[in-house]
């Protein structure tokens, strides 16, 4: 395998080489890795813009070639891991799944190196982007299919602002339910009228990594085992942070086989965008919940108000991990005689349900329910007064008053004031009179 690795390394420089000399381009340009990051160009550029922060993820750099901001992306096999105790061989771009985000400006020039290290032929499409119809990625349509250990180089100038993906148009359906996809943003060239201060990136899909395997299976077309968000899943999806008063922008965009209700807790947020670009503002809409189709992507945008609140599809199975879906309904069912049975043959098994899952995740943690190996609970996560009970596509933003600019680190759990917390004020079922309809 090392072997194999370092030939399509040589074979790779080599059609950067190659690359470069069809398109003018200096060798030592096209070859060198010391690339500036967004954040040292950003800071030279005569566009001042908020660096898109993907959670979870990184952000492709780039370097200036006679005014053309050249990436380069590598397309292979990669070792992810969704939490731990989840890892799957799935296909990414540059090491990880989603490949890391593009960022560039309205206006300019750039060039994307595409190196094929897969064992099959791929190509990629940069969805929503406004280019020439050569380079829109479409494998025997528009271009050949990049072949393994080729290189392609596709050039266009960025007509364009707004949130946008790029992903393979070629074995589409194993490639994508593979992990191959990313982020593209494009700022505009002119200062925005509402600034933002902090700006998130979020990418969904889907993965059927079905219990015990390693691989996930790309001919499943609705029976998932696991919801993501730049493919992690609650707990290991990272909280998104913000200080108090803040203009927050969350990017979310869709590249999985099922629409999301999106809905953020604790604020209402304006959809200001989409792939097609910042709408004007007479068309932005007031929600706490959008849906975001397949294919879509769509902007956030709200003022931060302390709390941790969160923000998760509400499509309930979208926020559970690993789900049994041909399982029987055991709700209300005495399963006590059963259970003795069963265990004759199956020392330690325990039934779950009669009173419904909110045990699960405690019965797992105790090593009372252990699943199939590689495979994740259902409900995970710990918060500040118990178990969470969560997973798959479900996070947080953290907002507090004293935090610094520019600082996202995890600021812990929120000190809610006592007086403004929900509390217990009986233990007795019969408590109080409730009004109730009557049945006659």
């Amino acid at each position: 395998m090392n072997i194999r690795r370092k030939m399509l390394q040589i074979a790779g420089l080599g059609a950067i080489a190659n690359a470069a000399t069809a398109l003018n381009i200096p060798r030592a340009a096209a070859a060198n890795s010391d690339a500036p990051s967004i954040d040292k160009l950003n800071e030279q550029s005569e566009t001042s813009f908020v660096p898109v922060h993907t959670l979870d993820g990184w952000t492709l750099p780039y370097r200036l070639n006679n005014g053309v901001k050249e990436f380069h992306l590598v397309a292979e096999e990669i070792e992810h891991e969704f939490a731990p105790g989840s890892t799957a061989k799935c296909w990414g771009y540059n090491g990880t799944t989603p490949g890391p985000t593009i960022e560039a400006v309205e206006g300019d020039r750039v060039r994307i190196f595409v190196t094929n290290r897969l064992l099959e032929h791929t190509s990629i499409h940069w969805h929503g982007m406004l280019l020439p119809s050569g380079m829109d990625g479409v494998g025997g349509l528009s271009q050949p299919q990049i072949k393994p250990g080729e290189t392609y180089a596709y050039e266009f100038t960025l007509r364009q602002n707004g949130t946008h993906m790029y992903h393979p148009h070629a074995d589409e359906m194993v490639q994508m339910a593979l992990g191959m996809m990313g982020m593209f943003i494009i700022h505009p060239n002119a200062r925005e009228a509402h600034q933002i201060d902090r700006d998130y990136c979020i990418l969904l899909h889907n993965w059927a990594l079905h219990p015990g395997t390693y691989r996930p299976n790309p001919a499943v077309m609705v029976d998932f085992d696991l919801w993501t968000m730049n493919s992690k899943v609650f707990p290991a999806i990272s909280p998104m942070v913000a200080r108090s008063g803040e203009r927050v922008r969350i990017r979310v965009g869709n590249l999985s086989m099922w629409n999301h209700p999106i809905h953020l807790h604790g604020a209402q947020f304006s959809v200001t965008g989409s792939d097609g670009g910042r709408w004007p503002e007479s068309a932005w809409r007031t929600e706490s919940t959008e849906i975001v189709g397949v294919g879509q992507t769509r902007d956030l945008d709200f003022d931060a108000v302390a709390g941790d609140w969160i923000v998760h599809c509400h499509m309930a199975h979208h926020t559970m991990n690993a789900m049994g879906h041909d399982l029987p309904n055991p709700v209300g069912v005495d399963q006590s005689v059963i259970q003795q049975h069963i265990r004759k043959i199956l020392p330690g098994y325990q039934a779950m349900g009669e009173s419904g899952m909110a045990e699960h995740q405690t019965h797992s943690a105790m090593g009372h329910h252990r699943g199939p190996e590689n495979t994740l609970p259902m409900m995970m996560g710990k918060g500040p007064f118990g178990d969470l009970e969560m997973g798959g596509m479900f996070t947080m933003i953290k907002v507090r008053d004293d935090l610094a600019s520019g600082d996202y680190r995890d600021p812990g759990w929120f000190a809610a004031p006592q007086a403004s917390r929900a509390r217990k004020i009986s233990g007795d079922e019969n408590w109080g009179s409730p009004p109730r309809k009557s049945r006659s």
